[in-house]
């Protein structure tokens, strides 16, 4: 059970780095605005889907973009199909990934409540 885990581990960096580079810098949608980071692909052990996570930042409309990222799967999929060889290739799902969002939010949260002596 492990190897096949370690082997998981292995496809999941490699579409995350695929994805990376076909979102940044092959899809011409133009409703996909802003940098768009893939921080994180999970891949069911069936390898049938892939749930990309994805950070978007200085977007002008984040739904929008990720309107525009669901609506490209298509096309993302075919790429990633050619660059990566295996047998099938996952239906995408794309999700916003917030964690980056969320650890700023903390953090000026975190200098707000720090007494200024500390600083």
């Amino acid at each position: 059970m492990p190897e096949n885990q370690a082997r998981l581990g292995r496809i999941e960096e490699e579409y995350r780095k695929e994805l990376s580079q076909i979102i940044g810098y092959e899809l011409k949608n133009p409703n996909v605005t802003g940098l768009i980071s893939v921080t994180k692909v999970k891949v069911t052990n069936d390898l049938k889907y892939a749930k990309i996570f994805v950070s978007i930042l200085n977007s002008k409309n984040i739904k929008e973009t990720l309107a525009g990222l669901k609506k490209s799967s298509g096309f993302i999929r075919s790429e990633l199909a050619r660059k990566v060889n295996l047998r099938n290739t996952p239906e995408l799902i794309f999700e916003l990934d917030d964690s980056l969002e969320y650890g700023a939010r903390i953090d000026s949260i975190l200098r707000d409540i720090m007494p200024k002596s500390e600083k």
